[in-house]
Parts: C-alpha cells; sequence; structure tokens
C-alpha cells in the first residue's frame, strides 16, 4: 500500500474514531443532571467521571425515618441502617452514591455498572437508557438483565 494509502487509512480510522468518542460524550452530556426517582421519592444526581456515570442521592421526599418506624428510628434523619458493613449504617442517605460506573453502550445506552438499594442494603448490576431528554429507564438484575426490576426517573 502506498504512503497516500496508509494516510487515507489512518485519517479515516481517526475521524471514526473522534466522531465515536464524541458522541459517547454528547449522550454522558445529555444524562448528566437532576433526575427524580420512581414515584417521586426523592431526586438524584447523575454525573459523569472519567467516562462512566455515578448517582448520588440529593434529596428525599421523606428524609426521615416515620412516627412508627420497627427499628426505633421515629422522626431521625435516614441512614443507609440495612447497610451489610456494620461500619456504613451510619451513613445519611442523602448524599449517598447509589449508582456507579456505568459505561457507554452506545446511542443512550449505559451499562456494566452497579446500582445500590439503601432500602435493603442490596447491590445489583444495571443499566441505564435514555428513553427521552426527560426520562430515563434503569434496569437492576441479578446475573442477566432478565431477572430484575426497571424504575423509571424523570427529569
Amino acid at each position: 500500500m502506498s504512503r497516500f494509502g496508509i494516510l487515507f487509512v489512518l485519517t479515516a480510522l481517526l475521524s471514526f474514531a473522534s466522531k465515536l468518542f464524541a458522541a459517547e460524550n454528547l449522550d454522558a452530556a445529555r444524562i448528566v443532571g437532576v433526575w427524580k426517582t420512581a414515584n417521586d421519592r426523592g431526586e438524584v444526581e447523575l454525573t459523569e467521571r472519567a467516562g462512566k456515570i455515578f448517582a448520588k442521592i440529593l434529596t428525599l421526599k421523606e428524609p426521615n425515618f416515620p412516627a412508627n418506624d420497627k427499628k426505633g428510628m421515629a422522626g431521625k434523619p435516614k441512614v443507609d441502617r440495612e447497610n451489610p458493613d456494620p461500619k456504613l449504617r451510619d451513613r445519611p442517605l442523602a448524599g449517598l452514591e447509589i449508582l456507579r460506573d456505568l459505561k457507554s453502550a452506545g446511542a443512550g445506552k449505559w451499562d456494566g455498572g452497579h446500582v445500590y438499594d439503601p432500602e435493603t442494603g442490596s447491590t445489583y448490576k444495571c443499566k441505564l437508557t435514555l428513553v427521552s431528554t426527560n426520562k430515563i429507564e434503569m434496569r437492576g438484575f441479578l446475573g442477566i438483565s432478565l431477572i430484575g426490576k426497571t424504575t423509571t426517573w424523570t427529569r
């Protein structure tokens, strides 16, 4: 192959790679922000760090344990009391990172990450799909995606 041919192929590959990288960054920009969780129970903030998507709880609609709390914490701010690690059970839920390490899977999809459910203390694999500008579907699952639950978050 001539030098011109090699240069042409390299230029084409670099152009394709830069467009692919730009598309992933555009998708990340579209998903980053504040989202309301299912049933309007609170708000989470999605951020991008080092090419991956993370989320933390910003606010809770009911930030304190209810008056009839069965574990004797009525009226106290909600904490991560179901965490399997006893050292982490006093962490406030507000500010808690619940979603981590999601990587772009192209065209408004992210996967390969994990979601933490503070209500059960369990961590699941997860994936996100940007359904529209103002709607995300988050699927948490065990092993394979068929065994799981999907919730919808809105802007």
